[in-house]
């Protein structure tokens, strides 16, 4: 079996597991009961569709396990790539208190604008230059980032500060801060940092313009920013993007129908498959 077949089945195995999960809990553990909805809301039983409630109870029973897909799906890929990979991962340094402070200048430069002028735009280059020339008394600083990876054969390391496709403005802030601190480190403790997107809803990373990281980050063009396709195959290799949109591709299907007529009760609809990665 080639890599990106081993890593295909590798993402079939997290998403399934974790679908199978949602579906035993809403259909044997934790069913919607429709007495029990009635008695308990009678008001709302008596203004809405029940299935609007059903799918609702289904909402709540996934999105709890598949809070943290994505970096668990990262973590297989690259696992089967580079060799070692963990999730939430505590590195431990020492930072220049000149760099340190430099860091913060650049976050409230960024966050506060000042009167009569423009807001300073994020520029990664000249940020990160400002910050290592900063030096000064060594402080201990430890940061946690979402995923670490350090290849098994280049010795190479790597952090990743991982969001959703659109995060809000304090996460994408929190993510740039440690960053900022994994790169000031000196002795350096990781050769690379990335603010990292697994998906782009917009199509290409030049078309992305969800606004709230765009004041921390020039989302289109900065070279610490991943989306996509970028960031999957620095994770898995070249095409692993693709062996990624057809793994969940292939689920898609497969769960979709088995929601409609195990959960709802009712046969899948014409245009089951819109919703698909692309």
């Amino acid at each position: 079996m080639s890599n990106k077949a081993q890593i295909g089945e590798a993402i079939k195995t997290v998403v399934s597991t974790m679908m199978d999960r949602v579906m035993n809990n809403v259909l044997c553990t934790d069913p919607f009961i429709k007495e029990k909805h009635h008695s308990a809301k009678p008001l709302y039983a008596a203004l809405v569709p029940d299935e609007i409630f059903k799918g609702a109870h289904f909402e709540r029973r996934f999105v709890t396990p598949f809070g943290s897909v994505w970096e668990k799906l990262a973590q297989v890929v690259a696992n089967e790539t580079h060799g070692h990979c963990i999730v939430g991962h505590k590195i431990d340094g020492v930072i220049g208190n000149e760099c340190l402070r430099r860091i913060q200048e650049v976050l409230n430069s960024l966050e506060t604008k000042t009167k009569g002028k423009d807001r300073v735009k994020a520029n990664w280059s000249k940020e990160i230059s400002y910050i290592l020339a900063g030096g000064g008394e060594p402080i201990p600083v430890s940061v946690t980032c979402d995923l670490f990876i350090h290849n098994q054969v280049t010795g190479k390391k790597y952090a990743f500060e991982l969001k959703g496709p659109l995060p809000n403005s304090d996460q994408t802030k929190v993510s740039k801060e440690k960053i900022f601190k994994l790169l000031a480190m000196n002795p350096k403790k990781i050769d690379f940092a990335f603010f990292a997107l697994p998906y782009n809803p917009y199509g290409k990373k030049p078309d992305y313009s969800w606004p709230f990281p765009m004041r921390w980050f020039n989302m289109n063009e900065d070279e610490c920013v991943l989306i996509g396709n970028e960031f999957w195959d620095l994770v898995g290799g070249d095409g692993t993007y693709k062996a990624f949109i057809a793994a969940i591709n292939s689920l898609g299907k497969e769960y979709k129908e088995r929601i409609y007529r195990e959960f709802l009760g009712m046969e899948p609809p014409l245009g089951i498959n819109e919703g698909l990665l692309k």
